[in-house]
């Protein structure tokens, strides 16, 4: 399985699409209840918040499809800024990419996708890029031109983002667009 991006397919690439649990999220939920109120909680890496971050400044859409619906998704999806969020609790989440990429102008031949599990599989089968966490399942893998070394929740997000702005050739423009931002402040603005 390659472990590099084709520099004409990663040009190609306007929107990258997310799931969810196991690529986001190391797929776990926790349910509670707290007086009478269901309460769902996952845990999200910051390192793939920073592959996400990373992605956007040079200009690439990215969006979450994913096949539950979660307060805790809103929340991790307004945090990153991110372009678009599709929750189906019914997991149609091939019709949901379909109305993303309407709204936003793009094609499934410049999208990438990262799944893990079957229900991603009819999205990972339409797109130009489709591709697997190390914690995919066969099915998966089997669909996908790249695979990547790290689990979802674990970085996954964040080894695809670094791959995809190399074979770009924007991975150092997107870390010098990054670090300016947070060197603009001043002595004066931290007082």
């Amino acid at each position: 399985m390659p472990s590099v991006v084709d520099p004409a397919l990663a040009r190609r690439i306007k929107l990258v699409g997310l799931d969810v649990d196991g690529v986001l999220t190391d797929g776990g939920i926790y349910l509670g209840d707290v007086a009478g109120a269901r309460m769902e909680f996952k845990r999200y890496s910051v390192q793939d918040g920073l592959g996400i971050e990373l992605m956007r400044h040079v200009g690439l859409k990215v969006v979450i499809v994913t096949g539950r619906v979660s307060e805790s998704v809103r929340l991790r999806g307004q945090e990153l800024h991110l372009d678009d969020v599709a929750q189906d609790a019914l997991a149609r989440k091939l019709p949901a990419l379909r109305s993303v990429l309407d709204r936003h102008g793009v094609t499934a031949d410049e999208t990438a996708f990262v799944g893990d599990d079957i229900p991603d599989l009819p999205i990972l089968r339409d797109v130009a890029l489709p591709v697997a966490v190390g914690n995919a399942v066969a099915e998966v893998r089997e669909v996908c031109s790249l695979q990547l070394e790290q689990h979802g929740g674990r970085g996954a997000v964040r080894e695809f983002a670094e791959l995809l702005l190399r074979a770009r050739g924007e991975w150092q423009r997107a870390l010098d667009i990054y670090l300016a931002a947070r060197a603009s402040v001043t002595l004066e603005a931290m007082r």
